[in-house]
């Protein structure tokens, strides 16, 4: 019991919407759910709307997705059903402390929080988005339980892409080089594409899909009609829990709808646990020792604890924006503007109605995102379809947070696979849509190029 009031303690739920500091409405982030933190627990604080009564669920939510599963027969039969593949033992592994994961730090550190996306060219079926890779699937996964083989290993090595701002400051682009490695059965099929993402944060996901799809939709500019040379692109998926397609909204390129849809494929595809949802082990015709392994039950996590995970996840709170009233930060968000990147990250919506979650619903939220696909360019084109994202389209991030990715979890790296080692450099890996913008950041002086990083520090 004393845990558990511990772990409510954390959650920051005892707090209601009238404790808010004061602030202006624009720093609420998350409208009522806003937590005010910006230490480690910055993104593990559930919504500060979230009544007392909804707590348990929360926490019990937390403590699996924190707690680590081990591989069947165990005696610990409620975590037991790891793998046979799996690339991290709980969720937390890639999202410590809810926060964002990062590359590796050497060459041949096997990747945990950094997935690699496999898939053939074409168009996969409606309900998989991808043409997989016969041999490995739609995705590589570096370990394995004893018995079976790991898929194989990821090295990384980087190339530096020298420039200069307009005023003679020089930067350094880092560009990554994949190579897979140690493969356990066999060469992957010739003309596999390859897509590294690294983990993203998980505040706001429950605001997210409050979200009305028609709000989104109103930001769709697919033939770039208004000739602004944006095109937000939406992109249809298959959500596996509703078992029809809707709008894709989470993931790098909005290949997934809802977070139960989410959280379930990251149990399978991650950590090989199946679910009501993905029932079956993601085991292809060549891995006889996958499809033959020992498992911890059908499924092996049940309805009810997949419902307090999401529960857990949706709950979430993004934190407040920071030092609003710095001039500096001040001076940034006008640049923020001026330069065109609001185009895209969209600051502000309005949510919904959201059944089973009324916390998250009717909130004026603030994510700086679109939740639209993109066409970034080939310097960021990962040359992999996805659903209906091409090779160099990419959902627009939200950048709620993104300011606090050091105190979290230790690490300034940005853009879907980390190759940015701040957030400059993210800004300056910008290309095709957003390659107007990248070019007048580009002539900005190095004061203007502080102010802008202060704004975006403090979201």
């Amino acid at each position: 019991m004393r845990k558990l009031i511990a772990l409510l303690a954390l959650a920051g739920a005892a707090a209601s919407a009238a404790d808010t500091p004061p602030v202006p409405p624009e720093a609420l982030s998350g409208g009522d759910t806003t937590v005010f933190e910006d230490g480690r627990d910055a993104f593990s604080l559930a919504s500060r709307n979230l009544p007392a009564e909804r707590l348990t669920d929360f926490v019990i939510g937390n403590s699996f997705f924190k707690k680590n599963w081990v591989a069947a027969p165990a005696s610990t039969t409620a975590r037991d059903g790891l793998g046979p593949h799996f690339i991290a033992r709980s969720c937390s592994g890639c999202h410590t402390l809810d926060g964002r994961g990062a590359p590796p730090a050497a060459p041949d550190e096997a990747p945990m929080a950094l997935l690699i996306r496999l898939s053939l060219p074409g168009r996969g079926s409606p309900q998989a988005g991808v043409v997989p890779e016969p041999t490995y699937g739609d995705q590589l996964d570096t370990d394995a339980i004893p018995g079976v083989r790991p898929e194989g290993r990821v090295r990384i090595r980087y190339t530096e892409r020298p420039g200069q701002f307009a005023d003679g400051t020089p930067y350094a682009l880092r560009e990554p080089h994949y190579e897979l490695y140690d493969l356990g059965y066999g060469p992957l099929a010739p003309g596999t594409l390859l897509s590294p993402r690294v983990a993203p944060q998980l505040i706001g996901m429950g605001l997210i899909e409050a979200i009305p799809e028609a709000a989104i939709l109103a930001h769709a500019d697919p033939d770039d009609r208004d000739g602004d040379g944006i095109s937000g692109r939406p992109n249809p998926v298959w959500n596996a829990v509703t078992r029809r397609t809707g709008l894709g909204r989470f993931d790098w390129k909005a290949n997934s709808a809802g977070v139960a849809h989410q959280v379930a494929g990251a149990f399978n595809g991650d950590m090989g646990i199946t679910s009501p949802i993905f029932p079956t082990h993601p085991c292809t015709r060549a891995q006889a020792d996958c499809r033959t392994a020992s498992n911890g039950g059908t499924p092996e996590i049940d309805a009810a604890d997949l419902r307090k995970v999401v529960f857990y996840t949706m709950q979430l709170a993004p934190p407040a924006f920071r030092h609003w009233d710095e001039p500096a930060v001040q001076r940034g968000r006008a640049q923020f503007h001026a330069l065109g990147c609001a185009a895209c990250h969209t600051p502000e919506f309005r949510t919904g109605e959201l059944k089973g979650f009324p916390e998250l619903s009717g909130q004026t939220i603030r994510p700086y995102s679109d939740f639209l696909l993109h066409d970034m360019g080939p310097g960021l084109a990962d040359g992999r379809p996805d659903f209906a994202a091409s090779g160099s389209e990419w959902k627009t991030p939200p950048l709620w947070g993104i300011g606090l990715f050091p105190a979290v979890n230790g690490h300034s790296n940005y853009l879907h696979d980390g190759r940015a080692r701040d957030l400059m450099e993210a800004v300056l890996w910008h290309g095709g849509e957003a390659e107007a913008a990248q070019r007048r950041v580009l002539a900005l002086d190095a004061q203007a190029r502080a102010d802008l990083i202060a704004f975006l520090r403090a979201l």
